[in-house]
């Protein structure tokens, strides 16, 4: 029979691990970002985490593995965001949206989007994901499993908030939310390139909006 002790202890048994999973994953996100994953090695991640292999192992059989986890975590948080951002400025104008202009579904549209993580390590370990998935054949399958589940989420989010607004895209949604975080991504690349040291609202051109409204219609 289970004792009070033993019940006691595995909460907070729990609450352990997914302490050492989550500073494992942040140690992962910097690692990954800095040096790629091919050169990322299991040792440099649980240094960096101030852990021993034996804590990497307990928690994740593969630095592949770790890669997912990590994948998962941040394509969950953006989608919160986004949703955030719909809450926050969409639903609050539902009754208002049918009179909007354009200029001020554009202005609603940036907002949402100012919301996302400015934080340019995601685009490069996004990168390091896709050419990883690129160079093995073992986790491509996996990797576009994530990466449809994760459009899927967006998708049905941005058709929601459009049909919130009154709008609709007028070619397949998913393949409008695809072009337009292509054209996130690639002013991202961009930037990071050229070394644009500007925030993300302020890199946040008026064309990803204007895009987005060029892909809709009203109903």
């Amino acid at each position: 029979m289970e004792t009070t002790a033993l019940r006691e202890e595995a909460p907070a048994e729990s609450a352990r691990r997914q302490k050492t999973r989550s500073r494992l994953l942040d140690a992962a996100f910097d690692i990954f970002a800095e040096h790629g994953v091919h050169a990322a090695s299991v040792e440099m991640i649980t240094e960096a985490a101030g852990f021993t292999r034996g804590a990497f192992y307990s928690n994740f059989s593969t630095k592949e593995e770790l890669f997912f986890a990590l994948m998962e975590r941040e394509m969950s948080m953006r989608i919160q965001q986004l949703r955030a951002g719909v809450a926050q400025y969409v639903v609050p104008n539902e009754d208002d949206t049918a009179a909007l202009g354009d200029d001020e579904v554009v202005e609603i549209i940036t907002k949402v989007l100012e919301l996302q993580s400015d934080d340019r390590r995601w685009w490069l370990v996004q990168t390091e994901f896709l050419l990883l998935a690129l160079r093995d054949p073992a986790i491509s399958a996996d990797f576009l499993h994530s990466q449809d589940a994760f459009f899927a989420q967006l998708t049905d989010i941005v058709v929601e908030a459009l049909e919130t607004a009154h709008r609709r895209f007028t070619i397949a949604p998913e393949e409008a939310v695809r072009v337009i975080a292509e054209l996130c991504a690639n002013g991202e690349a961009r930037a990071l390139l050229s070394g644009d040291e500007r925030t993300f609202p302020e890199r946040l051109s008026a064309s990803v909006p204007a895009v987005l409204l060029a892909l809709t219609e009203r109903v």
